[in-house]
């Protein structure tokens, strides 16, 4: 893909909202002729090169790059002193370095970079920078990182964020507790496409950047200070997606092309390999969770005490959001009218953690939904029944004092999936290899397997949280063609591969009654932010920012049709045509631009959201998504190998405004979640990851995922564009819960580490002891400790300076 991209992607879009439209990428996706940051050229363009730290904790006692810089092809070799601005940059807090500045915190962490003719001098000239370290002793386990003995990652001390949330009277007693440990591995985003871009200097003294990221406005917003550049004299545009699943959230590359671009006067393309971007970008947060529920013998939940800690690696990334939502959901998607919930995200040296599909809420039920297992089991209950009794429900009260005003379909999940017939037993023998536990590996015909099924409950946040003033802005332009007036969509919203392009033409389709949409280059150059494609939010926010915009269009040809036609009343657009209120042709649309366009600009908010109170209380979250799996598996349990025979899923999705894209995400969704319950997991030794590939760490493949019988539950959430709910999330929440569970089901284990590995089954392997409950941090109420050492804007006071 050449650098200067064309004017957008024009796709036809055939029908409106309610319907399984085709996906606009998906031919040229399928054919392999769509354009990935990796692909992007420019003439005359340099290659860049990242030099890592070795170590976890260092100081950096000195660089030399002189012999790099005689090395054929290098024309820079830039340090932090290289640095034209700020110095530090980061999503939550600037905390992390450009490049290393006096000190490492990772293994992993950028020295240096480089650009030369070819990729390979590049690579062989990043050899050649020699560095003087002074190891350190470093904090690799997030509950040692809390001892106030233990290696500082940075000099205020290793706790990131702390939040406390009490709930009526915490100490209340109950007749029936159950309480338990568990942890959960940190896992890779694993994007199938890896993190790349191109910076190309301009005449302005700017720099146009295109890349692979998430949230266009708030990279170009931790970007541009660091370059010291105005922001107008950075352009960025969105390269494309080879998925992301959070981990293009936090800025990976962009600065160091453009510093290198800005450098060399030259176009620099970066795009990371496999094991590089392993290490580059961010991951889900390990996490450790000690847990009471009490109970009383009708099964009715008393009180949740919980303490939750994740690791957070070197640097802050979203780290304080993913503790703040995380916690707020240790109670479960029950109603629970006592609480005291405790999480903690602390610092390490390891590689920073951030968002990830599910953004704390995997691990929470995780470990909930074993308890309310046992739970059921020492009640003598159905697992099924107890937690119909305890779900959640419009006007029920959460841990953090919230009323849910929205739709809380938590129980029609549960009975909706309960609906779904189990597949059939299976003779255990004569069965094709393949058809066992291993069968790509040949290893079973069948001896002593047994037959598990399991369930999980679980709910999420949709958009952002704490008081977030988030908003989408969009552009929409109708403009006479010769087969029918097309719509224009301009808006920064990302697609990353879920389907947002093809929804955003549905919903220019539905209002606009065009059967053609032109999308306009997702860019930072004269649009606004629509923020972040996470958070299952960008159905909601872009697409509710496009409605209002087709709206504004619409309402401006009512009002031209009227002024021509002389007519009153109602009208309404239906293939190119102005129409009254009895279908009646008054005007047809391209008479109306006679040759022009009309273009609307529009801003959508969601329903403000709160910040905690000392008592963890406030109205936190904006809406809520339910949903619930049931997963039945067999296991050997003389080799610990588990086959997944299928997933019942049903889910709360507020309106479908594209049914098959959403059959799709609950199914992806479903896969990641079965990936950290069985195999997939970032093994680190002394902070150094030892997996970084995908032959060593191990992803489900199409012989690994069972079918997933899916339903929808639609209620359509009130005050929301279409009633439509994100529906990205909420599968790999309880799809983990929900494998691991059914494998307790069959081997009748404790299990309480996931991923479960075969020595977990066999015995080789005790679970996981947590040791004691570790003591809350003397903190602050509710402050991150960076934001007390002026380490920079959180992202809520960024776009309010913007």
């Amino acid at each position: 893909m050449n650098a200067k991209t064309g004017p957008g992607v024009r796709e036809r879009v055939s029908r409106g909202i309610g319907v399984s439209a085709p996906r606009v990428d998906g031919i040229p996706k399928v054919q392999g002729k769509f354009a990935f940051a990796s692909d992007l050229w420019a003439e005359g363009m340099l290659w860049g090169h990242t030099v890592r730290s070795p170590y976890p904790h260092a100081r950096v006692l000195s660089i030399d790059p002189s012999a790099a810089l005689a090395a054929p092809g290098v024309k820079a070799v830039l340090t932090i002193d290289d640095v034209p601005g700020k110095r530090t940059f980061g999503l939550e807090f600037s905390d992390q370095p450009v490049l290393a500045e006096g000190k490492i915190r990772y293994t992993g962490e950028p020295v240096a970079v480089l650009a030369a003719e070819t990729p390979e001098e590049a690579r062989r000239a990043g050899d050649l920078v020699r560095v003087e370290y002074d190891v350190l002793p470093a904090v690799t386990d997030m509950v040692e990182a809390l001892d106030p003995g233990a290696p500082r990652v940075h000099e205020f001390g290793n706790v990131l964020r702390h939040i406390h949330i009490t709930h009526g009277d915490p100490d209340a007693e109950a007749d029936v507790w159950v309480e338990g440990y568990s942890e959960t591995a940190m896992q890779d985003n694993a994007p199938l496409g890896p993190e790349g871009g191109l910076a190309v200097p301009a005449e302005d003294g700017g720099v146009d950047l295109y890349v692979n990221t998430q949230w266009l406005h708030v990279d170009l917003q931790q970007i541009a200070p660091c370059l010291a550049l105005p922001p107008e004299k950075v352009r960025i545009t969105l390269a494309g997606m080879g998925g992301a699943f959070g981990s293009r959230e936090d800025v990976h590359l962009q600065i160091h092309a453009c510093m290198l671009a800005l450098r060399t006067g030259r176009p620099v393309k970066m795009s990371f390999g496999r094991e590089e971007s392993f290490v580059a970008h961010k991951k889900r947060h390990p996490s450790r969770i000690w847990m009471r529920i009490g109970a009383n013998r009708d099964g009715k939940l008393v009180n949740v005490r919980a303490r939750m800690v994740i690791d957070g690696g070197a640097y802050a990334s979203s780290s304080p959001a993913v503790i703040a939502n995380a916690t707020t959901f240790l109670a479960g998607p029950y109603e629970v009218p006592n609480a005291r919930l405790e999480g903690t995200a602390v610092y390490s040296n390891n590689p920073p953690c951030g968002a990830m599909r599910g953004f704390g809420a995997p691990q929470t039920c995780f470990a909930g939904e074993a308890l309310m297992d046992r739970l059921a089991g020492e009640l003598g209950m159905d697992p099924v029944e107890l937690r119909l009794r305890n779900a959640l429900r419009t006007g029920s009260v959460l841990p953090t004092g919230q009323v849910i005003r929205g739709t809380a379909p938590a129980r029609e999940c549960l009975e909706a999936c309960r609906e779904i017939p189990e597949p059939p037993d299976e003779v255990a023998t004569g069965r094709d290899a393949i058809e066992y536990p291993g069968g790509a590996g040949n290893v079973s015909r069948g001896e002593n397997l047994r037959r598990g099924v399991g369930w999980a409950l679980g709910y999420k946040n949709v958009a952002y949280s704490e008081g977030f003033d988030d908003s989408a802005d969009a552009r929409v332009t109708l403009f006479a063609a010769t087969d029918g007036p097309v719509a224009s969509i301009h808006t920064a919203a990302v697609e990353c591969g879920q389907g947002l392009l093809t929804v955003l033409g549905q919903i220019a389709r539905e209002e606009l009654g065009v059967d053609e949409v032109v999308f306009e280059p997702h860019d930072t150059v004269g649009i606004g932010s629509a923020g972040s494609s996470s958070a299952s939010r960008q159905t909601f926010m872009a697409g509710g920012a496009v409605q209002l915009a087709c709206r504004g269009v619409r309402d401006e040809l009512f009002e031209r049709a009227r002024q021509e036609a002389g007519v009153e009343g109602p009208l309404g657009l239906r293939e190119g045509r102005v129409i009254d209120a009895e279908g009646r042709l008054v005007a047809f649309v391209n008479d109306l631009l006679d040759g022009g366009s009309v273009s609307k600009s529009a801003v959508h908010h969601h329903r403000r959201t709160q910040q905690f109170d000392e008592h963890g209380q406030g109205d936190i979250h904006v809406m809520f998504a339910f949903a619930c799996e049931r997963a039945v598996v067999e296991v050997d349990t003389d080799l610990g190998l588990v086959r997944v025979l299928q997933i019942a899923a049903a889910q709360d999705v507020g309106k479908a405004l594209n049914p098959q894209a959403v059959y799709g995400q609950i199914e992806g969704g479903t896969a990641q979640g079965l990936g950290l319950a069985v195999m997939e997991e970032v093994r680190l030794e002394a902070g150094l990851i030892k997996n970084a590939s995908f032959t060593d760490y191990l992803i489900p493949t199409i012989l690994d995922v069972p079918p997933v019988e899916s339903v929808l539950i639609e209620e359509p959430e009130p005050d929301v564009p279409f009633g439509a709910k994100g529906v990205g999330e909420a599968s790999t929440i309880v799809s983990t819960a929900a494998v691991v569970a059914a494998i307790r089901d069959a081997t009748g284990l404790p299990l309480n580490r996931a991923p479960v590995s075969p020595d977990d089954i066999v015995g080789l392997r005790a679970p996981a002891d947590g040791g004691p409950e570790p003591p809350v941090p003397d903190v602050p109420w509710q402050v991150s400790i960076p934001e007390l050492h002026g380490m920079g804007m959180g992202q809520q006071e960024l776009m309010k300076a913007e």
